[in-house]
């Protein structure tokens, strides 16, 4: 029922089309998560956000809500004991880092995001690239993608984002419509879509591709100094990509041609090896710069912060069991090591609390229990119960009686810290705004005309493929950002629209009439042929 706004009584209007939380509670603002000013950090009593996150969380029994398609490997990482030219020490006290030639046991799990457990690995998507060191300080998760930056820049848009990309509710199809309905009314997407539109969006294989953070961390030293950083994997085997049609002619012999590749490689001796580097810049808003350091839709320039190489990630051993390692294996951006810190950035503390509270939900409470997660070092907590626990973390001589601390009668005690604990000031209004440097189209203008011809053609044909088939005020929308890039970038995207509106109207159909996962080529042709070309049979 519609409200009267002139109810002074009422502290928001609802009409029948609001928005509300699963308490009945109107939802004012659905785009960003309340913080101490507009770049951070975010605050506990977020309600709205932990209610929708940890729903969404729970979507799905029992594969992963996102990167439920996944491969992964054993192997080592090897330390340079350097930031570049100079001691890692200076930046950062993670023992990980020290030492030139430590060697750390990895588990890597590469994985495709939107679809499920058995989707093709030839897809349109980003890629996940995650890594689980296991330190001696205890394990340290970082997960992040193949590319370097993310559709949005506020956790309370995951849920949202990810809705609009899996398959419609109803017709259980992807439907680019349902994409671009989302990217165009959220224009911070634009630099990430108009590289997953691009060759980029479809990897070779897990071995040729990139890796990042993607999100921004912080480093901290022994003086409780820190430094803002971003993290970078760069395959020594090169870096490939597909097109559509390439990547089509694969999916046609074999959807699972990227897990075979890694397999095969590391049995054969070919193991896949990638170069970490890692970009520092000093902490702080950096007013200096067009776009704010804590956004993971902007990338960090390289000429103003260079990179720098830190060590090695070799991977030479296959799982023994792919449900066991694999499928259980489980990730959080909170997983930090002494040295290593967060960072302000909105997506990252909010990924910090849904990835872990998803892998409770998924795999349980006792999670870090199951081998593949569990550290290579010794553990003693106070947690008790829980679903399938099957041990104790308790230490030698610890009183089995006393499961609580503090105690005097033979408990567990707090660690001695020994570096300086870093401790910045935090001061400002408790708000819920976007980061308020948000040029969102400036990059993806640098990235198009980085590009080579044969990708900015390919990036126009996918674009306008799905484009072409969804409502005209999403292609205005999506054009407008196009030409805010770049002039080149608009004009072809329009000219390209223009001339499949004549195609379309050739052959009447309408926009709206097809439905396929983003960029199909051809899917509705492939409808019609299985009726055609199927050969007919009697009953038995």
């Amino acid at each position: 029922m519609e409200k009267d706004s002139k109810n002074t009584s009422e502290t928001n209007i609802e009409n029948d089309d609001t928005l509300t939380t699963r308490q009945g509670h109107p939802v004012t603002n659905n785009q960003n998560i309340r913080t101490v000013g507009n770049r951070g950090p975010a605050t506990l009593e977020n309600y709205d956000f932990i209610e929708k996150i940890s729903h969404f969380d729970r979507e799905k029994v029992p594969e992963r809500i996102v990167h439920a398609r996944g491969a992964g490997a054993h192997g080592y990482f090897e330390t340079y004991g350097t930031a570049g030219d100079e001691p890692v020490s200076k930046y950062t006290r993670a023992k990980v880092f020290q030492e030139k030639g430590k060697q750390t046991p990895v588990f890597v799990r590469f994985s495709t995001v939107v679809h499920g457990l058995h989707s093709p690995e030839t897809v349109r998507d980003p890629r996940g690239f995650a890594v689980k060191f296991y330190t001696e300080d205890g394990n340290w998760d970082l997960v992040g993608n193949n590319l370097k930056i993310f559709f949005i820049r506020d956790a309370m848009k995951f849920p949202d984002m990810i809705h609009a990309f899996r398959p419609d509710p109803v017709t259980n199809i992807q439907n680019p419509e349902r994409f671009f309905d989302f990217c165009a009314s959220s224009p911070e997407s634009f630099h990430m879509v108009t590289l997953v539109y691009s060759p980029w969006g479809i990897p070779a294989n897990y071995r040729m591709m990139q890796g990042s953070g993607v999100n921004t961390y912080k480093w901290v030293n022994k003086d409780g100094e820190a430094v803002l950083v971003k993290y970078h994997w760069e395959p020594k085997q090169g870096i490939k990509n597909l097109t559509v049609k390439e990547a089509e002619e694969i999916q046609g012999k074999n959807f699972n041609h990227a897990t075979q590749d890694l397999y095969e490689a590391i049995e054969r001796g070919d193991y896949p090896e990638w170069e970490l580097f890692v970009q520092i810049m000093e902490d702080g808003p950096h007013p200096e710069l067009d776009f704010d350091p804590l956004d993971d839709t902007k990338l960090w320039p390289e000429d103003q912060f260079p990179w720098l190489p830190v060590g090695r990630m070799v991977l030479n051993k296959n799982p023994e069991n792919f449900f066991t390692e694999v499928e259980q294996a489980a990730f959080g951006t909170g997983v930090l090591v002494d040295g290593l810190d967060f960072s302000d950035d909105k997506m990252l503390q909010g990924r910090t609390f849904s990835y872990s509270d998803t892998q409770r939900y998924r795999v349980g409470a006792n999670y870090l229990q199951v081998p593949i997660n569990a550290a290579k070092k010794r553990v003693a907590t106070n947690q008790e119960g829980g679903q399938l626990r099957h041990a104790n973390d308790k230490a030698p001589g610890q009183n089995p009686h006393i499961n609580y601390e503090p105690s005097i009668l033979g408990g567990l005690k707090e660690a001695e810290q020994v570096g300086k604990e870093y401790t910045p000031m935090i001061e400002g209004n408790l708000v819920r705004e976007s980061i308020d440097r948000n040029d969102n189209t400036k990059q993806a203008g640098e990235t198009y005309r980085s590009f080579e011809k044969w990708e900015k053609d390919e990036l126009i044909t996918n674009l306008v493929n799905d484009l072409a088939i969804c409502d005209k005020r999403i292609q205005d929308k999506m054009i407008a950002l196009a030409e805010e890039a770049d002039s080149e970038y608009g004009s072809r995207l329009r000219e390209g629209l223009e001339m499949k509106a004549k195609e379309m109207k050739n052959m009447k159909m309408e926009a709206g009439e097809e439905m396929h996962p983003l960029g199909a080529k051809d899917a509705h042709q492939a409808v019609k042929d299985a009726v055609d070309k199927g050969h007919e049979a009697d009953p038995y």
